[in-house]
């Protein structure tokens, strides 16, 4: 047995009978579920545990089960998960979820590898599935997970290399709980993210870790783990338009493939335009200005890619092209318009504050 696993076994003990003391208070904890437990690891990938739970009590009223999902309508989906982003997790959710209501019954599949076959979900993802709804010991290995165990084991490897991350789930899988594969894993999850802290320093003396933790030991907490430096996110310029035409806002569908796929936008163009060439745009778009009311500036950041906006708002006249959709506000309620026009969003729910 290596090094790091003896290190790792030495944990259990001392980690669950922290976890029973300190585990979060969570709604998918209070009420076990494959589905429930499925649905809040989506929700949670990328995503704050704070920013999830409004997201999640609302999902769970709309949808309260696979069957509820599978045959939910797009738009309502899409609209319910506005703001939480990366938005392909709720199209794989749905597509997961007709699988699992057409193939097997509407039971959600309790074996890793059927789970790990369906759409969106991942090894970290099946592993906390198989374990926290099926009692499977199979681990769950994210990012709080990999932090703990390179801490703990002083390992120098990078974290973010495919072959090293096989490495940690490796010794995760010979090291974990066998009597509480679960709780296991959700007490590493509540580690990384209570004690065991990233970007700074870690609250050492509350950890059931302290004294096995190599990192605490040399004194190397916040060198490790070791990640590759991320490659420099790729800048686009863009112009949007907030066209308001007396209580309607113009939007437009985005593509069914790629970025966003699939969601309401505000009408823009690539590149800075200032207001004569946003003009000559508008006019191109067969939309007559009335009155220019504001000119902003927002920024939005994607995993790899940074949008600088500059947004014009302003009153118009006319219809603008086939594919805009004049929307009302309470159009707009049932319309998903991602984060990255937030901006934009507010301002509208400013003005009409203003008009009441």
């Amino acid at each position: 047995m290596s090094d790091e696993i003896e290190k790792l076994k030495r944990l259990s003990a001392p980690l669950l009978a922290w976890y029973d003391v300190n585990r979060r208070v969570l709604p998918w904890r209070d009420e076990v579920s494959a589905y429930r437990t499925w649905v809040s690891e989506i929700m949670l990938q990328q995503t704050r545990v704070t920013a999830v739970l409004p997201y999640f009590a609302r999902f769970m009223a709309a949808f309260p089960t696979v069957e509820a999902l599978a045959a939910a309508d797009t738009e309502q989906l899409m609209k319910l998960w506005e703001g939480l982003g990366y938005y392909s997790r709720a199209r794989n959710l749905q597509k997961a979820a007709q699988i699992v209501a057409e193939q097997y019954g509407g039971r959600f599949p309790d074996s890793y590898e059927e789970i790990l076959a369906l759409p969106g979900v991942g090894d970290y993802t099946a592993g906390a599935i198989a374990s926290i709804a099926f009692g499977q010991v199979v681990p769950a290995v994210d990012g709080n997970v990999l932090r703990v165990a390179a801490r703990i084991t002083g390992s120098r490897l990078d974290v973010l290399d495919a072959k090293n991350k096989k490495l940690f789930r490796s010794w995760m899988a010979q090291a974990m709980s066998a009597d509480r594969p679960g709780d296991y894993n959700q007490a590493l999850m509540d580690l990384g993210a209570t004690v065991c802290l990233p970007g700074g320093e870690p609250l050492c003396g509350g950890c059931p870790a302290r004294d096995l933790c190599a990192a605490r030991r040399e004194g190397c907490q916040n060198e490790l783990p070791v990640r590759t430096k991320k490659r420099e996110k790729r800048e686009e310029h863009l112009t949007v338009f907030l066209l308001q035409r007396q209580d309607a806002v113009a939007l437009r569908q985005r593509s069914k493939a790629g970025l966003l796929a699939g969601l309401w936008e505000y009408p823009h163009v690539p590149g800075t335009l200032n207001e004569q060439e946003a003009a000559d745009r508008l006019t191109e778009w067969g939309v007559t200005p009335l009155r220019w009311e504001k000119r902003l500036e927002a920024r939005h950041e994607f995993t790899h890619i940074r949008w600088e906006m500059t947004c014009y708002v302003l009153r118009v006249r006319g219809d603008g092209p086939a594919d805009w959709r004049w929307a009302d506000g309470e159009e707009r309620q049932k319309l998903a318009v991602p984060s990255a026009f937030a901006r934009l969003t507010q301002e509208i729910h400013t003005t009409e504050k203003e008009r009441e």
